[in-house]
């Protein structure tokens, strides 16, 4: 009987170890896939998409996937300013939004082009 007692003991041990695997994986998972930037492109003289929704603490990426214009990215505002100066083709760069509110982010160069995030 300790033997078997032994053994079954064992086997709990091991398949309560690979349960605590798979959750701490799943857990991962979902938080690496929360933390992927919100892609926009900036091209022909516009943002696509030019209205995004993101989470405070989240982060926006901005592309420039003009193959001959140069771009830029800025934020003005009471509550968050960002500058990413100039934005070659093919360049990104990331926008970190820490506080909620609406908050629009507009091209130096063209200043036509305009995104407008709304941070929850």
């Amino acid at each position: 009987m300790p033997s078997l007692f032994r053994q079954l003991a064992s086997t709990a041990t091991l398949c309560v170890m690979a349960l605590l695997a798979l959750l701490s994986f799943i857990d991962s998972v979902s938080w690496a896939a929360s933390e992927a930037p919100t892609q926009v492109s900036q091209r022909g003289r516009d943002f696509q998409p030019n209205q995004i929704s993101i989470k405070r603490g989240e982060t926006v990426r901005i592309v420039n996937d003009d193959a001959d214009l140069l771009h830029h990215a800025y934020v003005s505002s009471d509550k968050f300013n960002f500058d990413s100066s100039d934005i070659a083709p093919g360049g990104k760069v990331d926008v970190k939004f820490p506080v909620a509110g609406d908050f629009n982010v507009l091209c130096g160069i063209h200043p036509k082009m305009k995104l407008t995030v709304h941070v929850e």
